[in-house]
């Protein structure tokens, strides 16, 4: 689940009407927005149009993570996210009469460096956005593009990023289907309705190029793809979440995420996916999450050591940071690198931490 920042993006870039308002929720996402579509149960998904952007939601996001080896199996993590953020719940115009606000994150990490960077973007005059026929989505030189020949553009893809002090190029492939998460594709993010519109692509494979610091490596791993729209994703009790996309060894995978209230209990939900891609909604009363260790990242205590148990699926693990120090701090700061998994599976995978 990939709640993010937009609205700051207005504040930043934009000029929000409201912009001088108080902050409601991480990022103001719990903002009311009465004007743009509302997230509502029942959407039927249609793809490829689905890939691409969509008018009248206020916010947006194509995301990809990937835990990467290279031949002496050393571990990587890369992240790369394009989001979308509207001013105006109209069609977008074309030129600079767009509404629409473009914002990149690029990162990589490995046991002892993590770098990260943006780009921002106005929509309407290319220099960022995302097109389906062929898919297509960019800002700046930094690009997810399909390679497929076929009908689905995510069998085939193209992931790419570069910055100063780091760049990657991979290539994505799978043969699996799509995952709606929560209730088909409906993903409730509090007991008050707030929701976005949510899928996967759990089940890529990535091979290519990654270079940190002048050091370039031949990596290959599992990927993951998600990808959200929504008009008020959270409340105004929301302070930020903690969310998980972890790979078994076993090749089921698990999405996790809990949701932290100023007051009261955290709103818990998860997915779990099985080998063939068949999903099930995961309620709080099937899940522990709690967390562990702390370390000190950024003047912050961050817990970057997990204890995940799921009873009914066998499920008792530990989920420890590549590297504690994988703070995003860019101009909307929080935690994202990979983890390892121990306990009664083994694995890898992702943690987001906002809001700390």
């Amino acid at each position: 689940m990939k709640i993010r920042i937009g609205l700051m993006l207005l504040a930043l870039l934009g000029g929000c009407d409201d912009s001088s308002a108080p902050e409601k929720g991480f990022a103001g996402l719990g903002n009311q927005a009465v004007a743009f579509t509302p997230v509502v149960p029942g959407r039927v998904f249609s793809f490829p149009a689905d890939h691409g952007a969509h008018d009248g939601f206020r916010i947006e996001w194509w995301y990809v993570t990937a835990n990467l080896k290279d031949a002496e199996g050393r571990d990587f993590g890369v992240q790369w996210t394009l989001f979308r953020s509207s001013q105006d719940a109209a069609p977008q115009a074309s030129g600079w009469r767009n509404q629409s606000i473009w914002l990149g994150h690029a990162a990589v990490t490995s046991a002892t460096v993590h770098h990260a960077a943006e780009r921002y973007a106005r929509g309407g005059v290319g220099q960022a956005g995302v097109r389906t026929s062929p898919f297509d989505a960019w800002i700046d030189d930094w690009q997810l593009t399909t390679r497929a020949a076929g009908a689905d553009p995510l069998a085939a893809m193209q992931l790419k990023a570069r910055d100063a002090r780091f760049s990657y190029e991979l290539q994505l492939t799978s043969t699996r289907p799509l995952v709606l998460q929560g209730d088909q594709g409906f993903s409730q993010k509090s007991a008050q309705g707030q929701a976005s519109y949510y899928y996967s692509q759990p089940f890529f494979q990535a091979n290519g190029q990654l270079e940190i610091d002048g050091q370039r490596y031949q990596v290959s791993g599992p990927a993951w793809l998600d990808r959200e729209w929504s008009s008020q994703p959270l409340t105004e009790n929301q302070t930020g979440w903690d969310w998980f996309s972890l790979h078994l060894d076993n090749g089921e995978h698990v999405m996790l995420y809990r949701m932290r209230h100023k007051k009261g209990a955290p709103y818990l939900t998860g997915t779990w996916i099985d080998a063939q891609g068949q999903a099930t909604t995961l309620s709080a009363s099937e899940i522990s999450l709690e967390p562990l260790d702390t370390a000190e990242v950024a003047g912050r205590s961050m817990p970057v050591r997990w204890s995940i148990r799921i009873p009914a699926r066998q499920l008792e693990i530990i989920t420890q940071a590549l590297n504690p120090d994988a703070w995003m701090n860019l101009r909307i700061p929080y935690w994202e690198g990979p983890v390892q998994l121990s306990g009664n599976r083994g694995g890898i995978g992702y943690l987001e931490m906002t809001g700390y």
